[in-house]
């Protein structure tokens, strides 16, 4: 009794003589990836775990084993628990207004609007300007004999916008929600373009008004794009560095603006802690994927 013969798919013998070109043509980013990324974050841990000094080029390093002597350090310091109080601030801020203003103004450029073009343009240009450039209108404007102070007048805030423990971190999560708006605008304007025009033209004929085709349609729509936007606005949210530095002059007032890569930066630079900046930024990755995870869970589309 002859066996049978075993098909072999059109294409596979192809698609197995590819697959070492395609994985030499990966080669270079995997690389790219271990050295930027994964032996830096490797080298963190291991400095977290250690009392670690910096040195003279050339001298020996003692580093001794402390355990989580650097990590108990981080969750009982003060200025860090503040840091991340005000991260938890400025993501309820910017966050949702990333999403909605991004998605609302997506739609509107995606439509036939008079000088599209422009406004596309005009939305885009603060996120490719320099932040030290946008930063010296800001401070203009919310400075204490500010623009917006005098435009206020009886009404402005006192201690000023900036220097107000109350109103420093909401301030510079709106600043930074509008130097990035651009470029979330531009994330869901190529997500607007996969949404097949059929739905919006069954959503007219069933007498859907705009605000209803908007949800029912847009938004279920580019669900996948709003889970990107959502967790790439968590990710350099939490790595807010520049602005605070730059609007507050380094977290303040009294640490009121100050964000974690902010303390990472004045622990681990300024003050000669780097095992203790480790430590922080072992934790600030661990509460960014989770924090991403959970964003992902409750906005992607369950299946089933």
């Amino acid at each position: 009794m002859s066996l049978p013969l075993i098909s072999r798919a059109p294409g596979s013998g192809r698609r197995t003589r590819r697959l070492p070109l395609g994985a030499l043509f990966a080669s270079p980013y995997a690389l790219f990836l271990l050295v930027v990324f994964a032996v830096p974050l490797g080298y963190t841990v291991w400095m977290s775990f250690h009392r670690f000094y910096f040195t003279a080029p050339g001298a020996e390093v003692d580093a001794p084993w402390v355990g989580l002597s650097n990590y108990r350090d981080v969750f009982t310091d003060p200025v860090v628990q503040r840091s991340f109080f005000n991260i938890a601030v400025f993501l309820v801020i910017n966050v949702p207004l990333t999403v909605l203003l991004s998605l609302v103004l997506a739609s509107a450029l995606n439509s036939k609007l008079p000088l599209r073009s422009f406004f596309r343009a005009a939305y885009y240009l603060p996120y490719i300007t320099a932040s030290v450039a946008l930063v010296a209108v800001w401070s203009y404007l919310f400075g204490t004999d500010g623009l917006v102070n005098h435009a206020l007048g009886g009404l402005a805030p006192d201690p000023s916008w900036l220097v107000n423990s109350s109103l420093a971190m909401p301030v510079v999560a709106v600043f930074v929600t509008w130097k990035n708006l651009g470029f979330f605008v531009m994330l869901y304007l190529a997500a607007l373009q996969s949404v097949p025009g059929e739905l919006y033209e069954s959503a007219a004929v069933d007498g859907a008004g705009r605000v209803r085709t908007f949800l029912t349609v847009t938004v279920p729509g580019v669900r996948p794009a709003t889970t990107l936007v959502t967790v790439y606005a968590i990710i350099t949210g939490s790595n807010l560095f520049s602005e605070p530095y730059l609007l507050t002059g380094g977290g303040g007032p009294d640490h009121a603006s100050a964000s974690p890569v902010l303390v990472l930066y004045q622990k681990g630079i300024e003050q000669a802690h780097p095992d203790f900046a480790a430590a922080l930024g072992v934790v600030l990755v661990l509460f960014v994927v989770a924090l991403s995870l959970v964003a992902r869970r409750f906005t992607e589309k369950k299946e089933g």
